[in-house]
């Protein structure tokens, strides 16, 4: 049991609207072991952004249990909730959100700065994860001195800078060209060759490929989950 990162039962999400409920999320159950790389697919509409936020534990279920690494995070208040997102979850998004007038090292170190890591610790774990992506002659450069490609790969570093339980990356290609969303998934890649669970919300099923599985949804419920050829063999 100690190699399962996620754990998931019957989870479920209901919004209020005005007058109408929306059942985002109807008994999802889903299990993630560790040093798995997963992309979670569906429609629009189909729950999977609401299940990308309770995995993130950036939202909790109206009911059901999750468990990340060990602990029930479904009953946690949002302090608790905040200090597991520091620790456990890397996230990367479509959108780089990097801050343009700081240098590369500067962008990735910020996770640290929040955490109240000691400067010279914080700096050289932010070399090394940037070194992890391939930037380590980029570190000094500025987000507009750099390619799309590359500002992404900064958001990786910074992602993976307190070693999380899981990569949490929501259409990490969504900005980027096909040669240059290639050139992250060799990174994503990499990353799961040396240990790092991932998952990866995505609508485009030539990404979805480079991953082990594949989970789609469906009106709120898991409606298939596969294991990728490509992405077993990587």
């Amino acid at each position: 049991m100690s190699d399962l990162v996620i754990q998931i039962r019957d989870m479920t999400r209901t919004y209020v609207m005005g007058a109408e409920e929306v059942h985002a999320l109807r008994g999802v159950s889903l299990e993630i072991r560790r040093n798995e790389y997963v992309a979670i697919m569906g429609p629009s509409g189909s729950g999977k952004s609401t299940l990308m936020n309770m995995i993130g534990c950036l939202d909790t279920p109206s009911s059901g249990e999750y468990w990340l690494n060990g602990q029930e995070v479904s009953r946690m208040g949002d302090d608790a909730l905040a200090r597991v997102r520091n620790k456990e979850i890397g996230f990367v998004f479509q959108t780089f959100n990097l801050l343009p007038r700081a240098s590369a090292l500067q962008n990735v170190e910020l996770p640290l700065v929040y955490g109240g890591v000691g400067a010279k610790d914080r700096r050289e774990r932010s070399k090394a994860a940037l070194t992890r992506v391939g930037l380590g002659d980029r570190m000094e450069h500025r987000p507009n001195e750099l390619s799309g490609g590359q500002r992404q790969r900064v958001a990786i570093a910074r992602a993976l800078v307190n070693e999380p339980a899981i990569l949490l990356a929501d259409e990490p290609t969504g900005n980027l060209d096909s040669t240059t969303s290639e050139e992250i998934m060799r990174v994503f890649e990499s990353l799961h060759a040396q240990g790092q669970t991932i998952i990866m919300v995505t609508h485009e099923p030539d990404i979805a490929a480079h991953a082990e599985r594949t989970v789609v949804l469906k009106d709120g419920k898991v409606s298939s989950d596969t294991t990728n050829r490509r992405g077993a063999a990587a």
